[in-house]
């Protein structure tokens, strides 16, 4: 297929394009660069720099089977301190590539959504039923678009598809994660391994977990982007589908922690910290739905995996 990657120069949006790039795929890679870096762009990929609302329409009226969009302001406390920034950078922009889908008969869409989409949760794992109840700007903007997409699949027979994912890690080979802004646990808890951050702090051990540290449900990038293939070939025109991403069961902060100074040998001091509101102690996917639909099962699901995975991206960087 002829397909436009939106933000494929980014993290998970590389890791996609080089996949779909390996999978015999004709792929286009739009990224305006500000938090994408173009060294990311997998060889024998077409690197188009641009902002997306601008270069869409006319990238789109050459034809493309389908577009991946990864594109988008990502950050959460930025989100509620600069909401605007999140509602046009990430809505109005994606209704100007809806629209532009539209306009020149794209017929299908995998769109990158995040968990961040149901707050949180009154159980779990959380199952694609749940109430969505965004607690931050950056949930609320991919809830959003969520909404506009469903529209769109009815009015105009879209075919479309959103996957919803916690906490990706790991990496593919020359593709990971380098944010200039880190929020994620195990590229900080690297960081320290590496030197270039003083220490580490752990929001909470108080928690009603076994070791009273917060649990989140970790899912390895290549493990996603096979998903991000399989729902290309799982698109129905006219609706829009919605499948949860994770691997069903969780790790707490002090098991990645632990793991991390397994893997990179280093004793990464830590100190523990009070709760930051709004953390959950429990954030864990149900994914029974990407399995019976989809196909999708993900297979590197081992901590020590994912860790190592990133740990040699991170030193092949250094």
């Amino acid at each position: 297929m002829k397909l436009l990657v939106t933000g494929g120069a980014g993290y998970v949006g590389s890791v996609c394009a080089a996949r779909l790039v390996e999978a015999g795929h004709e792929v286009t890679v739009v990224d305006d660069l500000t938090t994408g870096h173009a060294d990311a762009v997998p060889p024998g990929a077409t690197f188009v720099e641009g902002d997306l609302a601008e270069v869409a329409p006319t990238l789109l009226a050459d034809g493309f089977d389908g577009v991946l969009h990864f594109a988008a302001k990502s950050l959460v406390g930025e989100s509620m301190q600069d909401p605007a920034k999140y509602w046009n950078g990430n809505v109005l922009t994606s209704l100007q590539l809806l629209d532009a889908m539209r306009e020149h008969g794209t017929p299908r869409l995998v769109f990158s959504s995040t968990a961040a989409t149901y707050g949180e949760p009154d159980q779990v794992p959380i199952l694609e039923t749940a109430p969505t109840r965004p607690t931050n700007t950056y949930g609320a903007t991919k809830l959003a678009i969520d909404h506009a997409i469903t529209s769109y699949a009815k009015a105009h027979g879209l075919a479309a598809v959103s996957l919803r994912y916690f906490n990706v890690a790991g990496a593919y080979g020359p593709y990971g994660e380098r944010h200039t802004t880190e929020t994620h646990l195990i590229p900080i808890v690297l960081q320290v391994a590496m030197g270039t951050r003083e220490a580490l702090s752990i929001y909470g051990d108080d928690y009603p977990t076994p070791d009273g540290t917060c649990v989140r449900d970790y899912i390895h990038v290549l493990d996603l982007a096979e998903a991000h293939l399989l729902a290309l070939s799982h698109t129905v025109e006219g609706e829009h589908q919605i499948y949860n991403l994770g691997t069903g069961t969780g790790f707490s902060n002090r098991e990645v922690v632990e793991t991390c100074r397994a893997v990179t040998g280093h004793p990464i001091p830590a100190t523990y910290a009070p709760r930051r509101a709004g953390d959950p102690a429990t954030l864990v996917a149900s994914a029974d739905a990407a399995a019976e639909k989809l196909g999708w099962k993900p297979e590197r699901t081992d901590l020590h995996t994912i860790v190592s995975d990133a740990w040699e991206f991170t030193r092949s960087r250094a």
